[in-house]
């Protein structure tokens, strides 16, 4: 299987367009406003088509897809608790994150708990970021392996370098308005293949429904109780909503979008929009991989032993007419690459921003852009290296390096926040206890990877609490 002429050269043409766009956004950039929170000048609806853009990688599009070919659609259990967890970011975090002018998440912490739990909070978000990103990037290996069966390392660093570079010289103005265009693109591109999809089975939609009914595709709801199941009406609610306070409130990647809007009421309806979004999009996604298998049960899409992942792309190079391949593989390349951009200017900004050490040197704001950008290469070399890694079950793999420890920087930040008696020995007791909980879960229980943010959040918390109550005099600060 291989793409036409035609096809490549519109993939060609949307690599070179789209990081010509990005680096056009280089002018005016003055420094760390500019770079990292694009002056705050986007609109809230751009912002929110940022944040979709930014939690859709390659292998969201090409993993979910393949969760319902293989199974049925109950991940979308875990999507209706992003929304909950968005509602709580709303009425918790985001309000702090707008009292004064802030540039990264864990300045929370050093208002609260002082530089030591600043840079804590920070590292742990650059090592756990830096690695799950990898693994997201590496989902264009399987693509290009499909399409060209050739030199899988070599694309991938010919679609990371043009990402950092357009990262590089644009910033977070290039990083939002390229997530623009490509959100529009992967979403239209995902609708042209609903359609050939269903233009391509005989009987159309009744037939659909029908084979996917008896093999139990449509299912959504499992009301199974206990935790090691993945994907239950408990695990998706409960464990969804904690993992979004996670991804969404604390890890910098998505709240720099937050902090770029122009004020809260903005932000706000960003992130509410951005929740709306994305139920969309998976459903859909969903209803893909549902369709590919009605679709293969005549038509063999996959051979005996390979994994589910790679069915939609062998259905767009073997079964989409010229052109629209071309398009369509472009616009998963789009999710990789706003995926990836979003991830380098964040992990950029906390690297410069967040470590005292870094911020005296880059006082001038000619030297932080200099050193902004800097890091920025830095950490696009960091990213190809994890990206050139090979990984097996893409997307939860992605998820399950986000859970271990993200929960444990929730935790310390309910902590900070709804704990006026809380110090900082008991802040890194507890995000001590959190991760080598969630570790211990890891390795020697069945529980799923759904629930691992709610347990690291809640032994953080719990622990941070005791702590800070033993021997200890009273400390608080306003976060």
């Amino acid at each position: 299987m291989r793409l036409q002429p035609l096809d490549l050269g519109i993939v060609l043409t949307y690599l070179l367009g789209v990081t010509a766009l990005g680096i056009h956004f280089r002018r005016g950039q003055s420094g760390a406003r500019d770079y990292f929170l694009g002056g705050r000048t986007a609109p809230w609806w751009a912002l929110a088509f940022s944040i979709v853009a930014t939690e859709t990688s390659t292998l969201t599009i090409v993993g979910t897809p393949a969760l319902s070919y293989a199974g049925d659609m109950a991940f979308l259990q875990l999507v209706m608790g992003y929304l909950l967890g968005r509602a709580v970011i709303v009425l918790i975090l985001l309000p702090r994150y707008f009292r004064g002018e802030i540039f990264t998440a864990y300045e929370l912490m050093e208002r609260r708990f002082g530089g030591h739990m600043r840079a804590v909070a920070a590292s742990t978000f650059l090592f756990t970021r830096a690695l799950a990103e990898g693994v997201r990037v590496s989902a264009i290996a399987l693509v290009v392996s499909v399409v060209l069966g050739t030199s899988e390392r070599l694309a991938v660093c010919i679609v990371i370098a043009l990402t950092i570079l357009y990262t590089l010289e644009g910033g977070m103005r290039a990083v939002i308005w390229t997530d623009v265009a490509q959100l529009l693109l992967y979403l239209a591109g995902s609708v042209v293949t609903f359609g050939v999809l269903l233009h391509s089975i005989s009987g159309g939609w009744a037939e659909v429904a029908h084979v996917a009914a008896a093999g139990h595709k449509l299912r959504i709801f499992d009301f199974t109780p206990g935790f090691s199941a993945k994907y239950t009406l408990w695990s998706g609610l409960i464990g969804g909503a904690f993992l979004t306070m996670a991804t969404h409130g604390v890890d910098q990647t998505i709240v720099q979008r937050l902090l770029a809007a122009r004020n809260e009421r903005d932000s706000r309806r960003a992130l509410l929009t951005s929740g709306i979004i994305v139920l969309g999009q998976f459903a859909l996604f969903l209803v893909l991989g549902v369709m590919l298998f009605v679709y293969s049960q005549h038509n063999p899409l996959l051979t005996a032993g390979e994994p589910a992942d790679r069915v939609l792309p062998a259905f767009l190079v073997g079964r989409m007419p010229a052109g629209i391949a071309g398009l369509l593989f472009a616009s998963i390349l789009a999710a990789a690459m706003s995926n990836a951009s979003g991830a380098l200017n964040s992990l950029a900004a906390s690297s410069v921003l967040d470590f005292a050490v870094l911020r005296r040197k880059s006082a001038n704001p000619a030297q932080t852009l200099r050193l902004s950008r800097l890091a920025t290469l830095l950490w696009g070399c960091v990213l190809l290296g994890f990206a050139l890694k090979r990984w097996s079950s893409l997307l939860e793999t992605a998820l399950t390096v986000a859970s271990i420890p993200f929960g444990a920087l929730l935790g310390l930040f309910l902590l900070g926040m709804l704990d006026s008696r809380a110090t900082p020995r008991g802040a890194a007791t507890g995000m001590f206890v959190g991760v080598a909980t969630i570790v211990a879960v890891f390795y020697f229980t069945s529980v799923a990877y759904t629930w691992y943010v709610l347990f690291g959040t809640l032994t953080t918390f719990l622990a941070g609490a005791v702590v800070s109550r033993m021997g200890s005099k009273r400390f608080s600060r306003a976060p």
